[in-house]
């Protein structure tokens, strides 16, 4: 198909998959079950963390990970102490280890304590490259002093040319409108304009297909170019065709 009947082709299906029913399947089902802004950020990160795999499985240990939390993430973060660290019970999600989780709460205490919002360690530093330079920022500070400890590996690095999928996604949700009733829409001080296209295997495979990227490899260069590409068609909220990529791959078989 041309290009413009392509667009429209793909404007269907993000309208089509971009409503409260996608959200039974989806990982971004575990944060929707909170309401305070705090516990959303966290339910959302870790969700969105833990988002490679089976995506049934990826629901139930995120979900498990709220239990572990005492079902108030922002309360358990804030005022944790070492011993409740250590009477967590093991978790594991693929390589997210027992360890990895603790670092996780350690660490986001110390960016909490600093800030109410997780905003703060990704606003773009006034490029049109800024999320790449907010992604590596929010790194930064999640990392702080300890950037070698093994939890780094789950926390991607565009400037190394990662294609950060998960961080991209937890973006996604946290500054896109709320009114299609799944992103959350909670930070204000970026634009929908800025975000990157999380690249995972179906939108990258589906892309391919048809002709919007070129890259063979899912890297940081693919998602600027698959990005670049559908800023073409909506400079305003690029990402929206997340929803049509990903479910022609995941739920079409495209």
């Amino acid at each position: 198909m041309n290009l413009e009947a392509l667009r429209s082709f793909l404007d269907h299906k993000a309208e089509m998959y971009q409503n409260p029913r996608f959200i039974s399947d989806d990982p971004i089902q575990v944060p929707h079950r909170f309401s305070k802004r705090q516990d959303v950020e966290i339910a959302a990160f870790f969700s969105a963390t833990l988002a490679w795999g089976n995506r049934k499985a990826i629901v139930k240990n995120a979900s498990r990970m709220m239990t572990l939390l005492d079902e108030t993430p922002y309360d358990f973060i804030k005022n944790h102490t070492a011993k409740d660290l250590e009477r967590l019970p093991s978790f594991t999600h693929r390589t997210f280890h027992s360890a990895d989780l603790r670092f996780f709460i350690r660490r986001l205490r110390v960016l909490y304590d600093r800030s109410d919002t997780l905003e703060t360690y990704f606003r773009p530093q006034g490029t049109e490259s800024g999320l790449k330079c907010g992604i590596s920022w929010f790194r930064n500070c999640f990392l702080g002093d300890q950037p070698g400890h093994h939890a780094a590996k789950h926390i991607s690095d565009p400037w190394k040319n990662s294609a950060a999928k998960r961080l991209n996604l937890f973006l996604r949700w946290m500054v896109r409108s709320a009114s299609r009733g799944v992103d959350f829409g909670l930070w204000k001080g970026i634009q929908p304009r800025y975000l990157c296209m999380p690249l995972d295997v179906h939108s990258g495979r589906v892309a391919r297909r048809l002709g919007l990227l070129k890259r063979p490899q899912d890297d940081w260069k693919a998602v600027e170019e698959l990005t670049q590409r559908l800023r073409k068609w909506d400079a305003s909220d690029p990402v929206k065709y997340d929803f049509a990529l990903f479910g022609l791959g995941a739920f079409e078989g495209f």
